[in-house]
């Protein structure tokens, strides 16, 4: 009997540096999707951002509608719809239209909102944002599933609140709550029986919270009379795969540094390693936070993820933007011909196909060596029949 199969897909926040064209930015990562959907990858995620400069999509939804049109197989996410930020009907609305438009491969991710600064502009306490994710949480489950919702909130309201379409999706779009290190994410996805996406999966502090976090979601899963499955976990890491680990690092060089600078400067989330450029690759190896490396370097790390986490459904890359478009397409490229297969069981039975081959080579080589001799003893045996003279006539 073959294990559940292993999906793969990308995080993409997206990352983007000012010096580039921003335009340009958002229709490659479209491209990405497109190229993603043609390798066989499972998913792709979508963020949602409003400031900082460095991270340009608003809009997951308004993403997915355009990716959806360009693709034909890759399920898409929003990588995460930042609750606080939304009415819960609007937001419930256009994920339930997503839902009919993409025919059933839209995925609805959540989140308390990563960036404080996107808070800030619109009033909202960060510390009040993940009681806020979770109240919106309690109204969208039963929104998405066709139900009327009635709830009085300090920042929102619903009046018999019901959706217009029924689900395309049943019993309603998969929705998966944001984790990394605090265990906020992981409480909220056990309570409402939803899937867990760790988006810090490789950080440190992340993959140590790895099976704690997954103990709290079961736990919470529990005691609220709710199931949650590891199928629908989801763990998030950056990989930059080439052919060598040299190539790899000679890759990155295109726009690592702009990466740093962003999680060493702007954003409030401490990533990004100090030190020069060959330092920081070092940290980023040496910490196990990323792989710039060669197929076995992402093999390995898919290994210890496993180990740690005790089992996981669905690994996402996270889309940093290290080396430029062609390298980076490369990289997803190598990823799925030479490691993906190793955790989907998917040359297994072309293995033990081949082994059986093998093993029994004499045999079939003595088999094809008779073959072959009767059909010369036969055609010899014709030939020496044709030449024997014919009788006289009587």
């Amino acid at each position: 009997m073959y294990s559940p199969r292993k999906r793969f897909g990308a995080f993409i926040a997206p990352f983007h540096p000012t010096h580039e064209n921003p335009t340009a930015a958002l229709h490659r990562d479209l491209e990405l999707v497109e190229f993603l959907d043609r390798l066989g990858y499972e998913e792709a995620w979508i963020g949602e951002h409003h400031s900082a400069g460095y991270e340009i999509i608003a809009s997951p939804e308004v993403f997915i509608a355009g990716a959806a049109e360009r693709t034909r197989h890759i399920r898409l996410g929003t990588g995460v719809s930042s609750l606080p930020y939304h009415h819960p009907l609007m937001l419930a609305d256009r994920i339930m239209q997503l839902d009919h438009q993409t025919r059933g491969r839209v995925m609805f991710g959540v989140g308390p909102g990563a960036l404080p600064s996107d808070a800030f502009m619109m009033g909202i306490e960060v510390a009040k944002q993940r009681d806020m994710m979770d109240e919106a949480i309690g109204v969208l489950v039963p929104l998405l599933r066709g139900e009327t919702v009635s709830h009085s909130s300090e920042w929102f309201e619903l009046r018999e609140a019901r959706l217009q379409l029924t689900p395309y999706t049943r019993p309603h779009v998969e929705i998966a709550v944001a984790s990394q290190v605090s265990p906020a994410g992981a409480r909220a996805a056990g309570k409402h029986g939803l899937s867990l996406l760790s988006i810090g999966a490789t950080s440190t502090g992340g993959f140590n919270a790895l099976a704690t976090n997954w103990q709290i979601c079961t736990d919470k899963a529990e005691e609220y009379g709710q199931t949650v499955d590891r199928e629908g976990w989801r763990l998030v890491g950056p990989m930059h795969v080439a052919e060598t680990r040299e190539q790899a690092r000679k890759n990155v060089a295109f726009g690592l540094r702009d990466w740093l600078r962003y999680f060493q400067e702007v954003a409030a989330l401490p990533l990004a390693p100090p030190g020069n450029l060959d330092e920081a690759v070092d940290a980023l190896i040496g910490s196990g936070l990323a792989v710039i490396g060669d197929p076995d370097d992402a093999a390995a790390q898919l290994a210890r993820l496993e180990e740690q986490s005790g089992g996981f459904g669905c690994f996402l890359h996270m889309a940093h933007n290290w080396a430029d478009f062609e390298a980076t397409k490369r990289s997803y490229e190598l990823f799925a011909r030479y490691v993906a297969p190793r955790f989907q069981q998917g040359n297994t039975g072309r293995e033990n196909s081949m082994e059986w081959a093998a093993e029994n080579r004499p045999a079939f080589i003595g088999a094809v060596t008779q073959a072959i001799g009767n059909e010369l003893q036969k055609h010899n045996k014709e030939m020496v029949e044709k030449k024997k003279p014919t009788g006289e006539a009587a």
